[in-house]
């Protein structure tokens, strides 16, 4: 079976015995980078390769240009594929252990942008596996490489100078998916410049996981975007972070719930504001 959004513990098992299933551990903590890949070398999904956030999926920040986390280039992001097997005929399954908010939905996305859609988040994550009882091992484990050919889908991911020459464009709805606090500008712990994108909601990334770290029922996912994004089609929405990696999680989640594949702006705040002639609100959106 070809999952495309999410896959649950149970559909991971079943499909164990499949030669083309590569399965992406993606564990990552800002406030250790390292952690996360000592994590996977203690223990991880057997079978499961490595996936680190600033190392793999982002090229190097550049002060004053660039967010927190850049996109990688197609060229560089393939190479990693072929070096972890991946080529057309993979099924990819991805994990980390934030509901997929950290770098699990950031490579699902990638894959998708590099037109790769038969990749899906472990929901629940790395928690999930191991609350299924299922096995784990650890120690590095690697895949015979492989070719990755890259076929670019420009229409999902917008640009700065694209969301400025909007501001004032009704057909595009921007969605800032931080925390209210952070949205409204009265707390700002990771960016110099506190406020939001001027025009844009406030959905926070959160809201669409249950309290035990599990992505909503589709229904209800549906339900709650409808209310955003109202006659709001999905591909004119775009939804950004601080850095662009959980801002994808309400990708995700709009996908997960058929409304259709949204838009990222992967640079975020923390690229909005490297020039300090963008505009920026504070508090709430009438």
């Amino acid at each position: 079976m070809i999952f495309t959004t999410l896959a649950t513990a149970a559909d991971l098992k079943t499909e164990f015995s499949d030669p083309r299933l590569v399965i992406v551990d993606c564990r990552f903590s800002l406030e250790d980078p390292d952690l996360g890949r000592k994590q996977y070398l203690e223990n991880h999904i057997p079978g499961a390769v490595y996936a680190h956030l600033d190392e793999d999926l982002c090229s190097p920040v550049r002060p004053g240009v660039t967010g927190r986390h850049p996109m990688p280039s197609a060229e560089q992001l393939a190479e990693k594929m072929g070096g972890w097997g991946i080529n057309s005929s993979s099924k990819i399954v991805v994990y980390d252990d934030a509901g997929g908010a950290m770098a699990a939905s950031r490579l699902w996305w990638l894959l998708g942008w590099m037109g790769h859609y038969a990749v899906a988040v472990l929901d629940g994550g790395w928690q999930a596996w191991l609350d299924s009882g299922r096995p784990t091992r650890g120690g590095l484990e690697t895949r015979s490489s492989s070719s990755f050919i890259p076929r670019i889908k420009r229409s999902r991911l917008i640009e700065t100078e694209e969301i400025l020459n909007r501001l004032q464009d009704p057909d595009l709805l921007l969605v800032d998916s931080r925390s209210e606090e952070r949205y409204r500008g009265e707390l700002e712990p990771i960016d110099p410049v506190a406020g939001h994108i001027p025009g844009a909601i406030l959905a926070p990334y959160e809201d669409v996981l249950d309290a035990g770290g599990y992505f909503l029922p589709a229904d209800q996912l549906r339900s709650h975007f409808k209310q955003l994004m109202g006659n709001t089609s999905a591909k004119n929405t775009a939804f950004y972070c601080g850095s662009g990696v959980t801002a994808v999680q309400n990708i995700l989640a709009v996908a997960h719930a058929g409304l259709g594949n949204s838009k990222l702006y992967a640079g975020s705040w923390s690229e909005w504001i490297t020039d300090p002639s963008r505009p920026i609100a504070t508090g709430t959106e009438d």
